[in-house]
Formats: C-alpha cells, structure tokens, sequence
C-alpha cells in the first residue's frame, strides 16, 4: 500500500474539515493556509472528492468546502481507495486470492500480501475522520512548531517487495 502526497494533502484537509465542521463552510485559501498545502492542487484535490460526496461546496462570501456527512461516518478506507486506488500491494484482495489459489509455488508470499492488505483494511475501515482527533499520539505536540511553508507530511510507503524509493 502506498499513500500519495496527493492522499496525503486530501487527508489533512478533510481533517482539518474534521476540526471545524461545525462553523460551516471553509474558503479553500485558508484550508490551504492552515494545513500549507498548495492550493492550486488542493482546490482539485477537493473537486474530485466533492464528486465523490464526500465534502460539498458553497457559492458566495460565505462559500467554501465542507464535510458532506459528519465525520464519525467517513473512514479512512473510502478517502484512500478514492484517491489511491486498492490498499492491496497490488492489484487488489481478489486478485491475491487468485494467485494464491493458481500460483502454489509462491501461495504463501501471496498470502502474506493478502495478510498485510487485510490488517491495512481492517485498520482504515475502523477508522473515521472523528477518531482522528480523538485518538492519542505518541511523542511531543509539533503540529504548531513548523514554519511557513515548511513541509507537514511524511510520506507513509509500505512497500510491498523490491527496494526502497522504488515503485
């Protein structure tokens, strides 16, 4: 499973959708301020999940994104395979168990793939937006200590075979 920056910018916009979903709302410039992101990428990151339902759009002065339905009803799941496809290392679940089923040399690295997209799976459809900022975290506070225009993401890469750095 990979996470693209692009999923990576959707997340923490919806998050922070998430921590001001009751003020209507937000103009994609201050989504984009808040979280430095770019906002040019941002405004088709949030198109794309808008046809998706997941966030809608108001007109006007007052206009901008806003969760579409409250956060304790979007998991993590639905947000990745939208913006990066199946959460297997590749190809999807079914395509695991096909080869599991046909190639008997290799079933059991097969399997094992099939293992880690199902824990994957397991974990991001237990997930919502609301347990994002209920769930605790390990380590010091940084989210304010960054500067402007100072990346805030690290990319998340689970591999599934082959080197690291490489698709």
């Amino acid at each position: 499973m990979k996470i693209s920056q692009k999923g990576l910018y959707a997340l923490q916009a919806l998050m922070m959708l998430t921590r001001r979903y009751s003020q209507g709302a937000i103009r994609i410039r201050d989504i984009a301020y808040e979280e430095s992101l770019p906002e040019k990428f941002l405004e088709l990151i949030l198109l794309e999940l808008k046809n998706a339902r997941i966030v809608e759009s108001a007109r006007g002065a007052k206009g901008g994104y806003q969760l579409r339905r409250p956060p304790d009803e979007i998991r993590l799941s639905e947000i990745i395979r939208l913006v990066d496809g199946p959460l297997a290392p590749f190809g999807d679940a079914e395509q695991l168990r096909g080869l599991i089923t046909r190639d008997a040399d290799h079933r059991a690295l097969y399997q094992v793939f099939l293992d880690v997209r199902d824990a994957a799976a397991k974990i991001l459809e237990n997930t919502t937006l609301a347990d994002l900022m209920t769930k605790p975290v390990a380590g010091p506070a940084r989210r304010n200590s960054k500067k402007k225009g100072e990346a805030s993401v690290v990319p998340l890469i689970i591999h599934a075979g082959g080197k690291e750095g490489h698709d």
